[in-house]
């Protein structure tokens, strides 16, 4: 069996900060060797080393900067969105937390567990975190029968704390998880709770994702994603399928949790939002994407994202 190179560690149990994707940028533009000291770091961004640590583990993971055994270097990505173009330079665009969740969970070369696993392959309308951890433990045990349900469980609670808040007795969110900028997605929301399996009297909050339209995620912004999608996971196919498209592991339809509806409405204006680059086709027998021979440039995309206002349906 070929071990995946799954990651479940690095980010020291704590989610993406708010301020620190920032930093990091600022940090990195100011010294590009700053990160090759993490006494440093710790005194420039005011943390301890093990939340260093988490903030390059989130800023790679993101897609802000790569990592190498000398350097840490700005992405194009990075530069772009939060670094010289400064598109977002504060994470103030609601478009550019949907991009680093799309960067988080369509990443198929060193993926999340939890993201890649939740996000794209769990199939249950519902999810409590006792069944989450046997699958992710499951699923990781596959490629490494080292691995611990301790660690499990600490990997799916940052997975949800990314994106759910942490509510006080009284339902009030807590101020400090506003930290985590994903939050504001709502895409993962608890609905209730159950008795546990594992705790007799105890009980389990229970989750559900958001499977609706979603105004924000704008026209362009999919494009970028498609162009994406299509590149790293396509790059020899002239065509593809909406079934693909809407359901496919790692597709922008099952990231996101489009309905197919919101979907089709994006691939019907996208010979306007892609540069030129696709055609979408549809009829009783034909629903696919076609590539129409322009090269496919995902740096233009990206910018295009930011060429109009938001929509905050």
């Amino acid at each position: 069996m070929e071990r995946k190179r799954y990651r479940i560690s690095g980010h020291e149990s704590f989610p993406c900060r708010y301020a620190w994707l920032p930093k990091v940028v600022r940090l990195l533009q100011h010294d590009p060797s700053f990160f090759t000291d993490d006494d440093k770091v710790m005194v420039e961004l005011g943390l301890g080393k093990n939340m260093v640590r988490s903030a390059r583990f989130w800023a790679q993971a993101t897609g802000i900067i790569a990592v190498s055994r000398k350097n840490v270097t700005l992405t194009h990505f990075g530069d772009t969105v939060l670094g010289r173009k400064k598109l977002d330079p504060y994470l103030e665009d609601i478009r550019t937390l949907w991009l680093l969740h799309w960067q988080l969970a369509a990443d198929q070369d060193a993926p999340l567990l939890a993201w890649d696993y939740l996000l794209n392959r769990w199939q249950e309308p519902e999810m409590v975190p006792s069944i989450a951890t046997q699958r992710l433990l499951a699923e990781a045990s596959r490629f490494d029968e080292g691995i611990s349900s301790v660690t499990i469980q600490q990997h799916l609670g940052v997975f949800l704390h990314t994106y759910v808040p942490t509510r006080g007795k009284k339902g009030k969110v807590q101020e400090d998880n506003l930290d985590c900028p994903l939050v504001e997605l709502e895409l993962l929301r608890k609905t209730g709770d159950r008795e546990s399996q594992k705790a007799k009297g105890g009980r389990e909050s229970v989750y559900a994702f958001r499977h609706e339209d979603k105004p924000d995620i704008t026209a362009e912004l999919f494009s970028f994603c498609i162009a994406d999608y299509w590149t790293k996971r396509f790059p020899n196919e002239h065509t593809l399928a909406f079934r693909d498209i809407a359901h496919g592991p790692g597709s922008p339809g099952r990231v996101f949790k489009l309905p197919e509806d919101a979907v089709r409405a994006r691939l019907e204006s996208i010979d306007a939002t892609s540069l030129g680059c696709f055609t979408y086709t549809e009829s009783a027998q034909l629903q696919q994407l076609r590539k129409t021979g322009n090269p496919i440039v995902l740096q233009s995309f990206l910018e295009k994202v930011y060429a109009r206002e938001a929509s905050h349906g």
